[in-house]
């Protein structure tokens, strides 16, 4: 329903809707434009306010941050153009000037973190959890002596993977990293699990990591038919059963290596090896720990005993 308004052509009080596209405002009797060219004050998208309140429940601005001192909601003031120096001798030119911003320094590495999260497709949640890890470490002031700030900042990463139960390899977490290496990402964790748990006594529980933690990702990366992709799952699972003392990611690397030579979709080692990030000399002996167990792991619905004869022996 429209509003109502005195129209002079009409000669009484009628009913006028507003057109939003044109900004004019017409009654609905004889069409006369009312009145021209108004502003639209209102919010350009919907919203869901509960029935009965008049509040508009429109954010503007980006959301707080309660890592942050100010919860980042602070305003950068440049210089104007063309005016004086007397900008900078005031208090706040002074401070700018300084660049004393207490949350710079957080801010750059959140910004690292979201960038590395990104490249690996990396949840919020994540990145929430990360930049936590980030914040506590360095209230503690440890960073202050050469460390590999890329290396501390990728390792919070894979620790927060780890938390959040969506693990990512060392060697993922290092290519997505600027200047570092796994040696140094695996030492940089080691150093932010014993500032969190020996000087804040805090526990860094990160869980166990399994190979189906891995298993889908690698397939997707081998571009794998889902058929094989179910075989290797259960494969996997199966595999839990048996005392074969190699990681997690190799026996996912192996398993792949497996159950491709049993389908018509053949890979090559040096392929298995590129998508999993495991040296083909590591999968080789993984695949020779399993060997004796493979008739237990292989699904039946998938291969006969026939098949796995037909493997070739380590």
């Amino acid at each position: 329903m429209g509003d109502f308004s005195y129209c002079q052509d009409c000669k009484k009080s009628t009913e006028v809707v507003f057109d939003h596209a044109a900004g004019d405002t017409v009654c609905v009797e004889c069409g006369l434009v009312l009145e021209a060219h108004s502003i639209d004050e209102t919010s350009e998208w919907r919203t869901f306010a509960n029935e009965g309140h008049d509040n508009d429940p429109v954010r503007v601005g980006g959301p707080t941050n309660p890592l942050l001192a100010d919860g980042g909601l602070s305003t950068v003031i440049s210089k104007p153009n063309g005016s004086s120096g007397d900008f900078l001798t005031s208090s706040l030119g002074r401070w700018q000037a300084r660049g004393s911003n207490p949350d710079r320094n957080l801010i750059q590495a959140f910004k690292s973190i979201a960038t590395m999260a990104d490249r690996l497709g990396l949840v919020s949640t994540i990145k929430d959890r990360a930049n936590e890890i980030y914040k506590k470490v360095e209230d503690q002031k440890p960073l202050r002596g050469g460390r590999n700030q890329e290396a501390i900042l990728a390792a919070c990463l894979y620790i927060a993977c780890r938390q959040e139960d969506k693990p990512r390899t060392v060697k993922e977490i290092c290519s997505v990293a600027r200047d570092t290496t796994k040696k140094e990402i695996g030492r940089a964790k080691e150093f932010i699990v014993k500032q969190l748990e020996g000087e804040m006594g805090q526990s860094v529980e990160m869980g166990a990591i399994h190979a189906g933690d891995f298993l889908r990702r690698f397939c997707s990366h081998l571009g794998m038919e889902k058929q094989t992709v179910k075989a290797a799952q259960e494969a996997v699972l199966k595999s839990e059963e048996f005392d074969v003392r190699r990681s997690p990611i190799s026996i996912a690397a192996a398993i792949i290596y497996i159950i491709t030579q049993l389908s018509d979709d053949k890979k090559p080692l040096k392929d298995i090896s590129l998508a999993t990030g495991v040296a083909e000399g590591t999968i080789r002996n993984s695949y020779k720990d399993l060997y004796p167990h493979i008739s237990k792991i292989i699904p039946r619905w998938y291969a006969k005993e026939e098949d796995l004869r037909n493997l070739c022996n380590p």
